[in-house]
């Protein structure tokens, strides 16, 4: 956990690379209005989202920090290099309009 910490102060993200593994990403939260069906609520939507955030928020689930079981197992799955390309990748999208 340590060298994930260590990682994110030091990796630079690569959007291109961040788009493949982005994939799983949009399967909640790329679709309007979705809701998690429990404990129910609003799944938010996060192109456009602050790269610095979500570098931020990935590594708290991948370290226990925040806790949503689907999210701590997403983010343990990938690697202080690969949390910084998709939070390059997200950040560089354009959020949907309502």
């Amino acid at each position: 956990m340590l060298a994930l910490a260590a990682g994110n102060a030091l990796a630079k993200g690569d959007a291109r690379k961040g788009k493949s593994l982005a994939y799983t990403c949009t399967g909640c939260h790329g679709i309007a209005e979705y809701k998690n069906a429990y404990p129910s609520y609003h799944v938010p939507k996060i192109a456009g989202q602050n790269e610095a955030y979500l570098v931020s928020a990935l590594t708290a689930y991948a370290k226990g920090e925040r806790s949503h079981p689907t999210m701590k197992a997403q983010a343990m799955s990938f690697n202080a290099q690969e949390i910084a390309d998709i939070a390059a990748y997200i950040s560089a999208q354009t959020p949907a309009k309502k």
